[in-house]
């Protein structure tokens, strides 16, 4: 759908749709050149996601479609993106091409923030619409063709450019996400990000192979991958910006395109969920979707360790010892926590190569945070307040929430092995899966400010929340970090 602003004041074209926005208890303020029966809006009460289409008398619009806001008092830019959604959901189950949606200054007031807002309605109204269909013979599109925004304002204005910006990295993050584990390997993962440098002369794009990773020394990363027949990749994104970085920034993705959890093998039941273990991975090339049409005054790098975790002949052992790229001996007793091992090589390569003032994590790593926080939150565990309060805050904007969890000096102990200097699990009483996973990445940051996202529950599965939810992937990650680049910037 092609989302077009115009001035307010400009007369309101034909169009097979006008949206009406309007709060609890409050008139919608339909146009008078757009005539509706007597008794159209009879009954109409405003309430959130409310909506009613109507046929129009005469006028310029064929139907009116009226949505409700609820409460004035709770609405938020969330609960704008679900409206949003809403509205473009119904006016494409009309049958609607072409709908235009009433000025703005309604929804802009209770938020505060006209950018934010303009952000909100973009992003829902174009992911409340996304369908992954790639592979369906008789693939049905959606009808809405073209969204038209009036608005009087700047910021506002921006604020849509910026959600489609971000809305479109979304939707190129859950067609990853989505895709089946025959079709995106390691090797079409590499491919995706040499097609993203393509994109923007401020990004660069190289991709380390097998022999390649085997001179950096990465065993942990080669350990996890030797059962697979697919060769593994370390992808190294770079965005530079115009004038001088103000900061270096790394951002370090899980990309496991397919994890049967190895020798340790995983149940049956739901194994083709483990296609969506490259989602921490995929968020961090959505970031540099959106990164060749944004202009951000830092420096920032983009790594992901991608392979297949597979069972073989060749396959890891529990009880094997691999070596990490900083020369750290780990002891293997679960191959399935093969995520972590993919992630220290890559956190000791970005320490090594980019030395950057900020590292952020994000990886699909364990089941215990789902047990903890379910699939409306991910796990966070940083490294400084700073860091933390400022994702809380950025995931807080953006619908994207995260919620802190203890990383300790004992959960680090508890990772220290008997065979090797580190063991890739703690024992099986001691509980706390996910600090232990963040525990073990500690390892390999050293005093470099760092955050680890345990994104195992936001990346698939969530409730429907209009624009995202539901068994198909939500593309978390993207628009947290871009909200947050945001605040650094």
């Amino acid at each position: 759908m092609k989302l077009v602003v115009k001035d307010r004041a400009a007369k309101l074209e034909r169009n097979d749709a006008l949206i009406v926005f309007a709060f609890e208890g409050e008139t919608p303020d339909v146009p008078r050149e757009v005539v509706l029966p007597t008794h159209a809006l009879r009954g109409f009460k405003g309430e959130f996601r409310e909506a009613r289409a109507v046929e129009a008398d005469s006028g310029p619009c064929s139907r009116v479609l009226l949505v409700g806001l609820g409460k004035a008092a709770d609405f938020d830019a969330e609960r704008l993106r679900r409206v949003g959604a809403v509205a473009a959901q119904r006016a494409d189950a009309s049958g609607a091409t072409s709908a235009v949606v009433q000025p703005m200054k309604v929804l802009e007031k209770p938020i505060g923030d006209p950018f934010q807002a303009g952000v909100a309605l973009a992003e829902g109204a174009l992911l409340g619409l996304y369908r992954y269909q790639s592979f369906k013979t008789k693939p049905k599109s959606a009808k809405l063709a073209k969204l038209t925004v009036l608005s009087g304002s700047r910021e506002l204005r921006a604020g849509l450019e910026r959600g489609r910006i971000s809305a479109a990295a979304n939707a190129y993050v859950r067609d990853l996400q989505n895709a089946p584990a025959n079709k995106l390997r390691p090797r079409d993962l590499a491919a995706e990000a040499k097609k993203l440098a393509a994109r923007s002369p401020r990004i660069r794009a190289k991709t380390l192979g097998p022999a390649e990773l085997k001179r950096h020394g990465m065993g942990a990363l080669l350990g996890v991958a030797q059962g697979s027949v697919e060769p593994p990749a370390m992808i190294h994104l770079v965005y530079r910006p115009r004038g001088r970085a103000k900061a270096c920034i790394a951002l370090v993705g899980k990309g496991l395109t397919f994890d049967t959890g190895g020798i340790s093998i995983k149940p049956a039941a739901r194994m083709w969920d483990m296609k969506y273990d490259m989602s921490g991975g995929a968020a961090v090339l959505g970031v540099f979707h959106a990164l060749a049409e944004l202009d951000f005054p830092l420096e920032i790098h983009g790594v992901v360790p991608a392979t297949e975790n597979m069972p073989g002949g060749r396959a890891i052992k529990p009880g094997d010892v691999v070596t990490a790229m900083n020369g750290t001996t780990i002891e293997v007793l679960n191959t399935d926590a093969e995520g972590r091992l993919a992630l220290c090589d890559a956190l000791a390569y970005v320490q090594k190569t980019v030395e950057p003032d900020t590292i952020v994590d994000l990886a699909t790593l364990t089941g215990a945070v789902v047990i903890a926080l379910g699939h409306e939150l991910s796990g966070m565990f940083a490294s400084t307040e700073r860091l933390r309060d400022q994702l809380t805050r950025a995931g807080e904007q953006c619908g994207e929430r995260v919620w802190p969890l203890p990383l300790l000096d004992a959960h680090k102990d508890q990772m220290k092995g008997e065979v090797a200097d580190l063991k890739n699990i703690n024992s099986s009483d001691s509980g706390n899966g996910a600090s232990a996973g963040a525990a073990f990445l500690a390892h390999f940051v050293g005093s470099t400010e760092w955050c680890h996202l345990d994104i195992a529950g936001t990346a698939w599965g969530g409730l429907g929340r209009d624009w995202v939810g539901g068994a198909q992937g939500s593309g978390v990650g993207t628009r947290l970090l871009l909200a947050w680049l945001d605040s650094r910037s």
